[in-house]
């Protein structure tokens, strides 16, 4: 079975991204990202502080606006139309999920198209359903991308995703029937889950439940992506993911935490491909979001 390394291919993808950032800088328009991020959740603070890293470490400048958790959509809205009015900052982040107050949708469509770092705004979905250029949403383009650089052939090949979310499940189908996939979509309520995924030679685990996709759902030889973060706190989690006296649980008590995917790591040993969890799709993500704000600089600077 062929690990493939998310790692590696991010570092492809930052060091392709470094010439384009020094040619927008030598040319006067250096790529500029605002990250909304609002209040303190601790994970959101850490994945926040690795996309203004990446950002260091290309060259982009960063912003990072960190409002209290109390604020309202209105407030929300009027420092998304501020930075909307930039013209040092070309793509707009506002970091999920946000406090239950707060119109979530309403801020995401205040984001300017060509602004949109995510790729979530409608008129971006659109453009990538029509196959038209535009930023595309980073984790299911950071996928493509490591199925891409590691010679996995899409066209003609069966792809099942599991899980339908806006921001992973159906991009990623999506961008998968524009590679000439045949795809089928999963979710809750699919009957018979295992037999639909084991007909799957590219299968996407993404629907956010550790340790679904077992041994019994994987065709022999088929790649799998595992798109799951999910952070075990307990043993009760943790026997409840993968059942009592599991070999992680040595790895558990060692932490006080397990970081686990979608499939359970020790029964996808029959696959060709596996992306590991942590190191798989995670660093392409911020790798994506890199490209989409380089992207978007570099269309204002025509």
């Amino acid at each position: 079975m062929k690990l493939l390394d998310g790692k590696l291919v991010r570092d492809q993808i930052l060091a392709e991204l470094k010439p384009r950032v020094d040619a927008l800088k030598n040319a006067g328009c250096a790529p500029g990202l605002a990250v909304v991020l609002v209040g303190a959740d601790p994970a959101s603070q850490i994945y926040v502080r690795n996309k203004v890293k990446a950002c260091h470490d290309l060259g982009i400048k960063s912003e990072e606006l960190t409002p209290p958790a109390s604020i309202s959509t209105d407030e929300l809205v009027a420092i998304v139309e501020t930075l909307n009015q930039r013209a040092d900052i070309h793509g707009i982040l506002v970091q999920m999920p946000l406090p239950k107050q707060i119109d979530s949708r309403r801020i995401l469509q205040a984001i300017l198209p060509s602004k949109d770092a995510d790729g979530f705004h409608p008129c971006n979905v659109g453009a990538m359903v029509g196959g038209l250029p535009g930023p595309k949403p980073c984790t299911p383009a950071g996928v493509m991308e490591l199925l891409a650089r590691n010679g996995i052939t899409v066209a003609g090949k069966k792809a099942v995703v599991v899980g339908r979310s806006d921001i992973v499940g159906k991009p990623m189908a999506m961008l998968l029937l524009h590679a000439n996939a045949t795809v089928t979509v999963c979710h809750s309520r699919t009957a018979d889950l295992a037999a639909e995924c084991r007909q799957a030679d590219i299968l996407v685990a993404a629907i956010g439940k550790a340790g679904l996709i077992r041994r019994d759902f994987i065709k022999p030889g088929a790649t799998v992506i595992d798109v799951g973060m999910n952070r075990l706190q307990s043993e009760a989690e943790l026997e409840a993911a993968f059942g009592a006296n599991s070999p992680l649980l040595e790895a558990f008590r060692k932490k006080g935490s397990l970081l686990t995917g979608d499939v359970h790591p020790l029964e996808v040993e029959h696959a060709g491909a596996f992306t590991p969890v942590p190191g798989g799709v995670g660093p392409l993500t911020i790798a994506m979001l890199m490209s989409n704000t380089v992207a978007a600089a570099e269309r204002c600077s025509r």
